[in-house]
């Protein structure tokens, strides 16, 4: 029941969230005040409601850290996608025909960042989480990553191929990154900078989503496991590569910092996989 009290508790946010930064799409202050808003409301509603369900403290999201660990991740996303559309450059698929829209963009901050911070509490800080304590990091890994690429498939532009480039990357690399610190303030950032990147930076298609201009007037064209098409980069081999890089990494860490649950048994006492970052 602690699963469905604390998917619902963050899913309503997030709707209620979307629904209001949706109606105001067109005020750039307002989709910026409103992203934000119901990215810090979903923070305290987790904490409330894992505080509530679990009768402990809700150390995945310790204020302690939190603010290096979320501006590391938003570097590391920002640079992991930098990369992606460097190669993409490099073979003429990715073209700036100038600045494109900065007010816009600035919105894209506040949508982003909803996006980021409620998605990586339901996916990794309710779903993965309660899913690992008995079925295991890997098992819970896997399960959570092919959901959540087949969330994806709902989106306006959504490729199978596209689907499957999401679950590795973001099922992967977003959960390897929990897995290794315990804390969701990387994962968070780290999903935030790769989305900032790729909608109000680069100006490019985030998830099929049509997403609004960004900082950059650009333009992708060529083979589509190159520029992952109408996908967006996210659809490209590029991302899956450096995604796949990333998640080795992080479950390397893990693995040295001994966070890698295994199955528990039936007569086993629930694993702890929310222990606090060393």
């Amino acid at each position: 029941m602690r699963l469905l009290w604390q998917l619902l508790a963050v899913a309503a946010v997030a709707f209620l969230g979307g629904q209001a930064v949706f109606a105001v799409q067109g005020n750039t202050w307002l989709t910026l005040a409103l992203g934000l808003l119901t990215a810090v409301i979903s923070v305290f509603v987790y904490r409330w409601v894992v505080r509530r369900t679990e009768k402990r403290d809700v150390t995945e999201l310790a204020w302690k850290g939190a603010t290096a660990a979320t501006s590391w991740g938003t570097l590391l996303g920002v640079g992991l996608f930098a990369l992606v559309i460097a190669n993409i450059t490099f073979l003429g698929g990715y073209q700036v025909h100038g600045l494109g829209s900065p007010m816009s963009a600035l919105g894209l901050v506040g949508f982003m960042g909803a996006a980021a911070v409620t998605e990586e509490l339901m996916w990794r800080g309710v779903l993965f989480r309660i899913i690992e304590e008995r079925a295991g990091t890997w098992i819970s890994l896997g399960l959570t990553g092919l959901a959540f690429g087949l969330v994806h498939m709902a989106n306006p532009h959504a490729t199978l191929w596209g689907a499957i480039a999401i679950a590795i990357e973001a099922g992967g690399m977003l959960t390897a990154a929990y897995v290794a610190t315990r804390s969701l303030w990387l994962p968070i950032g780290l999903h935030f900078g790769w989305n900032i990147a790729g909608s109000a930076l680069f100006g490019t298609e985030v998830s099929g989503n049509g997403t609004p201009p960004g900082l950059l007037d650009a333009t992708m064209s060529g083979h589509t496991l190159i520029t992952g098409g109408g996908f967006g980069p996210e659809g490209s081999i590029y991302s899956v590569v450096f995604c796949v890089i990333a998640t080795v990494v992080f479950m390397w860490i893990a693995r040295r910092r001994g966070r890698i649950v295994p199955v528990r048994r039936r007569d086993a006492r629930p694993a702890t996989a929310a222990a606090p970052p060393r």
